[in-house]
């Protein structure tokens, strides 16, 4: 049987609906379309699969697991102990693995307190009350909380974001709840719009460009809702940021030094956490 020859001249060939063109899909012109369904996308999700209520994570996606950090540093000292003359870059890279080292007790303390979050969150959710740990998606902190909810059986989210580096969608976040954004505003408008507490492990520019604007929304008012807001590390927050002293300069109120506590260990950390949502978000729900 021969094909029926198709004309170029025929509109059927070439019209094309709007939703279907690619092309412009991906145009400046449709920028508002793309942004639009970075909003309604999530929000369909987030309904079908009960999300409501979020404890953030925030940290470095730098920071390595415990394992790695130790094993890494084995292999530079192995290196620099078949050298008869050490290279500066050597030692840079040995520092380097050493800092490492340092840092992953914070890989190891968001995960653990992420399963302790998340063992806690399923003995309510037969009471219709469920929390979920939320995360960026993906390497180090990321990881690390994504890793501890799973450790405990439980879902947990993960607001993925393309980015030419360091990001790439780590395997422990639940697949039917991993976002891709493609911008940062949206991003943190779902970082923000279902969390009711927020840990900061130690992070870099996008840490803290993350913890400063959802702290303004507090400060500011623009949120009616109470959030607990945590900072873990008090070696690596009061070096980095020394908050206290805008309150010393006028630049802000000493009433917003109560925005925020500061812990270094799993337990307390938990301990607060536990105590303010149930008083915030748990205690009332119950009742009904």
């Amino acid at each position: 049987m021969k094909k029926k020859k198709t004309s170029s001249k025929n509109p059927e060939n070439w019209l094309i609906k709007a939703y279907n063109n690619y092309e412009f899909l991906n145009s400046p012109p449709a920028r508002i379309i793309r942004v639009l369904s970075e909003m309604i996308e999530p929000a369909s999700r987030f309904q079908k699969h009960r999300v409501w209520d979020t404890v953030v994570f925030f940290g470095s996606a730098r920071i390595l697991p415990k394992k790695v950090a130790k094993k890494n540093l084995k292999a530079i000292e192995k290196e620099m102990g078949s050298k008869k003359r050490i290279s500066s870059v050597l030692e840079k890279r040995y520092d380097r693995a050493l800092r490492d080292v340092s840092l992953a007790r914070y890989y190891e303390d968001a995960s653990k307190l992420a399963q302790k979050l998340t063992q806690w969150f399923k003995e309510y959710e037969d009471k219709n009350i469920r929390f979920l740990v939320c995360t960026g998606g993906g390497p180090g902190i990321m990881e690390a909380a994504n890793k501890g909810a799973k450790k405990a059986k439980g879902k947990s989210v993960g607001l993925n974001i393309s980015l030419p580096f360091e990001q790439f969608p780590n395997p422990f976040q639940s697949r039917e709840l991993s976002f891709e954004f493609h911008y940062f505003f949206i991003r943190k408008f779902w970082f923000f719009y279902l969390a009711k507490a927020l840990v900061v492990f130690p992070g870099g520019f996008g840490t803290l460009d993350e913890l400063f604007e959802l702290m303004t929304i507090i400060q500011t008012g623009k949120t009616k809702k109470q959030m607990p807001v945590i900072l873990y590390g008090s070696d690596y927050w009061n070096e980095i940021v020394d908050i206290e002293a805008m309150a010393r300069w006028g630049t802000i109120s000493e009433s917003d030094l109560e925005m925020y506590k500061t812990f270094d260990d799993v337990d307390s950390a938990y301990d607060y956490l536990k105590d303010e949502l149930y008083r915030l978000y748990i205690k009332d729900r119950l009742k009904k």
